[in-house]
Parts: C-alpha cells; structure tokens; sequence
C-alpha cells in the first residue's frame, strides 16, 4: 500500500475554446492547465475533476488520450503522468422533498460511463456545458443513475448555509432526500471539520472528505485527504471509502473551521457577528442573517461526536493564507522544493529559513503544527490569522 494526496473537488473555469463551464472560476481553469498545476506544482496524486460532464471537456480528454499525453487506467480514472484524474459532475438537486437547493458529486470510472451520463444529463438538465447546474430529477434517481454506472455519490460542501445538505436542503436529515445506502461519503466543506460534523449521528456511518472546490489554480489543495491505495485509481478510490481490503482515508487536511467564510452566524446586511439568529443586528438593526455553520450543527445535534476510528482531521492553513508569503516568495519556495506539499509536509523549518524570512518560515512551521489563532469568519468573508 500507498498514500496519496486527494483532492476530488475541482472545477473547470472554461474550455480550451473559451466557453464558459463554471462562470464563477477563473479562465485558467482549464483541464490541461488543471492537471499540470496539480501535478507538478500543488504535488497531488489524485484530483477529481468535477465538470467532467461539458461535452467540450471531454473532447478535450479525448485529445489528450489520442496524443498520448493521458492514459486510461483499467480499474477506472485517466493518468496523467503519475497522477490520477477521477472524472465527477458537480449538480444540484431541488425538487418537491427539499427545502431549498443541495449540490452533490457524482463520479464516474472511465471517459466512456461519463459520456453515457452526460448524454442522460442532457435530457434532464437545461445546459449541458455548464457546471453546478439543477437537474430536474430526484436525488433517489440520480443515486440510482450514478450507482448504475458504477460510479460514487458524495453530497457537497454539506454545512454551508448556501446550496447544501443541512444548509437548506433538508430540514433535520439526509433520507428526506436521499437513500442513505447509496451515499458514499461526506464532503465536510471549508466551514466544518470532524468534530463538528461528527455531533450528527446519522453521518457516522460515512468517511468525511475534504476538498478545494477550486474556483482557481490557487485555490487547489487547500483541502484535502491522504488515502491509502495500492495505487491511484477509481477502483481503489471506491475501496479506500468504503474502507475495504486494507485502504482507507489516513488523515483530512482542512482548514480550521474559523478560516471558513460561513463558521458563524452574521448579518447579512453589514456582516457584524450576531450570535442571537431570531433578533436584529445590533449594529445596523437588519433582521437578515446569514446562518453560520457552527450554529446549524447546533440546531441538529444529535450525538456528543468523538467517534472512535475516525482518520485524523489536521487543520492545515493554506501557504496563501500565511501573512506575508506572497507570490514572489511562494514561487521562490517552489524553485527550492518543488511543490506545496513538500512545503506543507516534509520540509524543515532550518530549511525554509534558508529561503525565506525567518518570521514567515517560523509562522509556516507554527500553522504545520496547529499553533496559530483565528479571527473567525462568516457571511462569505474568509477568517484571518490573529497572530
């Protein structure tokens, strides 16, 4: 067995022809730009690509394949190099069960099954090129359609107070909406981690994952999980989250839940801190709010959390977040040790004082070790380092 970085939640910004796909991400969100930066700069051994299901971004699969630059791998995924692409669909369900809006990620194991779910997305969506768009048909059905292909179902980003599970999807759990035997894992988001999620029973049965979902090259990586497999590959993957013949998720590298843009609850007016949901600001007297992820959990607690055999959640901070550290110093990192991994991993501090100023290597070295203090986020403003 091997660990692999993972990260299964990133987006295509546009095609290689320009067109949109996810008209939030950036235009350098393109595959090919996606997997050489993965690869050869953030230092990943997988990555999923959850636009896989444009036409125009297969097409461009299919390029790569005829040129040789990408390989299908026979348990499922395309390699690239020594990295592998799992290919995903990130859509959005909201249809008479829910409450409100829940995205959710459906991978697919080869170029093949994905065209086949692409071609029956068409029929149930209203444009087929871009991301994150509503189909019109039931969660039930699309577990039942993702499963029929062989292929994983993971609800997104769960927690946050917009287009999820507990945000708005649902009002107390998830078989308002979905079969719970057909749910893979549990994307946790930016705004939660383990222990957090862990105080709802009914997601003890699932791994957590932990991922990006990029809008930009930067943004990739700054969650993640490391995965034992004998080898990155779909196959594997479906065993490392069912936990089966010895694979299996090691350790969920996420922001602490303070840096998350949704921890708590903030008027939606002027963004000041309002613990008290049910009463206006006492800043600006607006009775809107912006439910934050840790007062929803609240609302939904139903166990003390601190489940035994649970991989490690390490609260990693993204070498973006560190005060100080930028573009010139992070390019000048990577020259010196090759990807953000090693940075993040693997490189001693003696070293990284050698490249850069003592007083950013030394607040690096203090976030590795989960040392550093947060001015919490919320209302779709990211949280800082206090240090």
């Amino acid at each position: 067995m091997h660990e692999y970085f993972v990260d299964l939640h990133i987006h295509i910004g546009r095609t290689k022809s320009g067109r949109a796909v996810k008209i939030t991400g950036a235009k350098s969100l393109t595959f090919s730009n996606i997997i050489r930066h993965a690869r050869d700069y953030k230092g990943l051994n997988m990555i999923g690509i959850i636009d896989s299901h444009s036409p125009e971004v297969l097409d461009e699969m299919e390029d790569l394949l005829d040129a040789g630059e990408l390989a299908e791998h026979p348990e499922g995924g395309l390699n690239y190099g020594r990295m592998s692409v799992i290919l995903g669909s990130e859509l959005e369900i909201n249809d008479e069960s829910t409450q409100g809006p829940i995205h959710v990620l459906c991978y697919l194991p080869s170029l093949q099954t994905m065209r086949t779910f692409s071609s029956w997305l068409a029929n149930h969506l209203k444009n087929i090129h871009l991301s994150s768009q509503r189909v019109y048909v039931s969660g039930r059905v699309l577990q039942k359609k993702v499963k029929e292909l062989g292929g994983i179902f993971i609800p997104a980003h769960v927690f946050t107070p917009f287009k999820s599970l507990y945000g708005k999807g649902v009002k107390d759990s998830l078989s308002e909406v979905f079969d719970a035997a057909l749910i893979d894992g549990i994307e946790l988001g930016l705004s939660s981690d383990t222990n957090m999620a862990d105080q709802l029973a009914e997601l003890h049965r699932y791994p957590f994952v932990t991922n990006s979902d990029a809008h930009s090259l930067a943004k990739i990586a700054r969650e993640y999980q490391k995965i034992e497999m004998a080898e990155p590959s779909f196959r594997e993957l479906k065993l490392a989250l069912n936990q089966m013949e010895g694979r299996g998720i090691k350790a969920n590298y996420g922001l602490d839940p303070q840096l998350g843009k949704y921890h708590r609850t903030v008027c939606a007016e002027c963004l000041a801190f309002n613990p008290a949901y049910d009463q206006a600001c006492s800043e600006c007297g607006s009775v809107k709010k912006v439910k934050g992820v840790a007062d929803r959990i609240q609302e939904l607690k139903t166990s003390d959390g601190n489940q035994y055999g649970r991989p490690s959640y390490i609260h990693q901070v993204p070498l973006e977040f560190i005060p100080g550290l930028g573009p010139k110093m992070l390019e000048k990192l990577m020259d010196h040790f090759g990807t953000e991994m090693a940075v993040l991993h693997s490189v001693p501090l003696d070293s990284l004082k050698q490249v850069i100023p003592e007083k950013t290597a030394i607040i690096i070295d203090r976030a590795r070790r989960g040392q550093l203090a947060f001015h919490a986020g919320g209302g779709g403003k990211y949280g800082k380092i206090s240090d």
